[in-house]
């Protein structure tokens, strides 16, 4: 197998008019928007809208998308229960896995696979996902859930639900930004998953339940997680040198550093840095400070060492300033989620409706086998009493 289809790099699996990434000139762009002009002027409802629908809203259909959004913020009172029911030391994303995909037996027109039906069910989890996990983070933490409320964007809603008060503006302006830059990033991991399961026909709610096992993992989602473990682990800035160089030394891997994409910084890590700094200022926390010195001091040592550039990606500095806003560590990837649920439905909707020839069709690589050969036609099965003195028994793996 080529070294390059590994992982399937470079192996383009569909077509899609929802994100592009060039990734050598570190340039995202949703729906032909590039990513620093929506972080500027846009808000998370809007970029959703504009994932959803291609077009980014004219007139009052932003009011009335929003509309829509906040409406469909409380979960089912049954869902409440199983929630209330769970162990307080489930993960987070196991948590929002099953609700997801619970929340499909409060459908009633889960048999309807049209494009409208699959729009309404977008909106119906872009808003119920941030009820989901901040109603979770309350019942574990044995106090009482925070209704939503429908006058709050978005992201203060969420902040608002998590805490139980609303925040300052700066704060959900600073998470509004944050859920912009990670809406969407073309066929990464969970989103290929959520494709894939799209493919099969199934529900958005069992694709959205795929995505988000997918994102659960330290190589994605999970990396934020990986790298605010890591700056507790150093926990001074003076540590940081010996930490780093140690790890690089040892032939690990420094998290929040590199991508598979970019080959240069990503764009959104420059956003997340500022935003970082602004916090950790305000806040008067080492965690910038920390996170700039990891991104310095790697750099130099890839270079030096190995002749070799890497860049920060989305997960170092956002580690630092969830942190810094006083969101518990493992609710970093749920927020992830929070965000990515826009992209995601946006690719499942494709995926199932795709307007070019052909039409979707069910995936299915294909694998190269490397496993026992035993000539031409296989392999002879011997009785369990046979097998230890049977040289037709003995395990080779070499070919013949």
């Amino acid at each position: 197998m080529d070294a390059r289809n590994i992982g399937l790099r470079n192996i383009e699996v569909a077509d899609t008019k929802i994100c592009s990434i060039d990734g050598n000139n570190g340039k995202l762009i949703y729906r032909g928007y590039d990513i620093l002009d929506l972080v500027n002027h846009s808000t998370f409802e809007e970029t959703s809208y504009l994932l959803l629908f291609g077009e980014l809203p004219r007139n009052n259909e932003l009011d009335i998308f929003s509309k829509k959004l906040r409406e469909a913020r409380q979960i089912p009172q049954r869902l409440i229960m199983s929630l209330k029911n769970r162990l307080p030391s489930a993960m987070p994303m196991d948590v929002l896995q099953s609700s997801v995909c619970e929340l499909a037996d409060y459908d009633p027109n889960l048999d309807d696979d049209t494009k409208d039906a699959n729009l309404n069910r977008a909106i119906n989890l872009i808003s119920k996902i941030p009820s989901i996990v901040a109603a979770w983070d309350r019942i574990r933490n044995h106090k009482e859930i925070v209704p939503a409320t429908e006058e709050e964007s978005h992201a203060s809603n969420f902040l608002h639900m998590l805490r139980g008060k609303k925040p300052p503006a700066q704060e959900a302006k600073i998470l509004d930004i944050c859920l912009i830059l990670h809406a969407e990033h073309s066929f990464n991991a969970s989103t290929f998953a959520a494709r894939e399961i799209a493919s099969t026909r199934a529900h958005m709610y069992s694709c959205t339940g795929g995505a988000i096992g997918a994102l659960s993992g330290e190589l994605h989602g999970g990396a934020n997680v990986q790298v605010m473990k890591m700056l507790l682990d150093i926990n001074e800035p003076k540590n940081v040198e010996k930490w780093v160089k140690n790890h690089l030394d040892a032939g690990d891997r420094i998290m929040g550093m590199g991508h598979a994409v970019y080959k240069t910084t990503d764009p959104r890590s420059e956003v997340l840095s500022r935003l970082s700094k602004i916090m950790s200022n305000q806040k008067k926390t080492r965690w910038f400070e920390i996170t700039e010195k990891i991104e310095r001091i790697t750099e130099k040592y890839m270079m030096e060492e190995k002749k070799q550039a890497i860049y920060p990606n989305v997960d170092l500095y956002s580690a630092s300033l969830y942190h810094d806003m006083d969101i518990p560590m493992d609710l970093n990837t749920p927020i992830f989620a929070i965000s990515r649920i826009a992209g995601w439905s946006s690719h499942i909707i494709e995926e199932k409706f795709a307007e070019a020839a052909p039409k979707p069709a069910l995936y299915r690589p294909k694998a190269l086998y490397v496993g026992r050969y035993c000539g031409p036609m296989g392999c002879e099965y011997v009785p369990m009493e046979a097998r230890a003195a049977s040289e037709k028994f003995i395990d080779s793996t070499s070919r013949t």
